[in-house]
């Protein structure tokens, strides 16, 4: 048997408990980040939805910013289809993906992903009911002893969602065109989400007449994260988004965005229908 000399299985045991570190290193200043992967909810129009059944290329204003983000930070970032939005969420959590394009703040997500400020965009969320029903709502407490539907790992912010686990009978469905259907087969009394996405899948479900919104239960910021596995999460990429993200909020390109993809999202509409 043929043994190695000493001072070789020294140097290559050096050089093993050097590679770790220097990876880390790599990864710390960015230096691994040639390119990034993005995700976000693709049921979520006017900001996010999928350009056909069959594809896994998205649409709408956070592909717009993403892009102009890409663009202004000199990095390649390509948005893509994932799955339902708890799948999207589960491929960020795993890093299998690096950025996601769209998300409410709260306390459980801080724990996979860092977010990014500022908001890129706000939205309302809203109590959804059928058209003609008695439903009166004017504080989230009026919603307890009721049955409601969302969507799977929605969230409406911090304060309603803690509200929400303590007192509210909500059950969670894979997409909001199940959720708006179950609602108006009255097999729920009442239905939450985001206002504008609503309305576009109304529009969308030819069901504008059947279902209408009422107050708002919260209005929060949509925000660019990046997962905490991310080998391109490091201080200097981090703040290198932060600067574009507000050169963005200045100049007022994400408003510009949201305004293109309702014209986007109504021509998408017709061309459905």
């Amino acid at each position: 048997m043929r043994f190695l000399p000493s001072r070789t299985v020294k140097l290559s045991a050096f050089l093993c408990c050097l590679l770790p570190i220097s990876t880390g290193i790599k990864a710390e200043t960015g230096m691994s980040c040639s390119s990034m992967v993005a995700t976000g909810n693709s049921e979520y129009p006017p900001f996010l939805w999928k350009k056909a059944k069959d594809s896994d290329e998205l649409l709408g204003a956070n592909r717009l910013i993403i892009d102009e983000i890409s663009r202004r930070l000199g990095v390649p970032i390509r948005l893509i289809h994932t799955g339902p939005w708890s799948r999207a969420q589960l491929e960020v959590r795993s890093g299998r993906v690096d950025i996601m394009a769209g998300a409410f703040y709260t306390n459980d997500r801080t724990d996979y992903m860092d977010y990014l400020s500022p908001a890129f965009l706000y939205t309302s969320s809203v109590v959804w009911k059928r058209t003609g029903q008695r439903l009166d709502f004017r504080k989230k407490e009026d919603l307890i002893n009721k049955h409601g539907v969302t969507v799977i790992n929605n969230s409406f912010g911090q304060t309603f969602d803690d509200f929400s686990k303590k007192h509210l009978d909500l059950i969670s469905v894979s997409g909001i065109e199940q959720a708006f259907k179950m609602l108006t087969a009255k097999r729920v009394d009442y239905a939450l989400y985001e206002k504008s996405p609503g309305l576009a899948y109304l529009d969308l479900l030819d069901m504008n007449t059947d279902v209408v919104s009422l107050a708002s239960i919260s209005s929060e910021g949509l925000f660019l994260t990046i997962s905490k596995k991310s080998p391109c999460n490091s201080p200097k990429m981090k703040q290198k988004l932060n600067g574009v993200l507000k050169t963005m909020a200045i100049d007022g390109f994400n408003e510009k965005a949201l305004t293109q993809s309702l014209l986007d999202w109504k021509r998408y509409t017709h061309q459905a229908h």
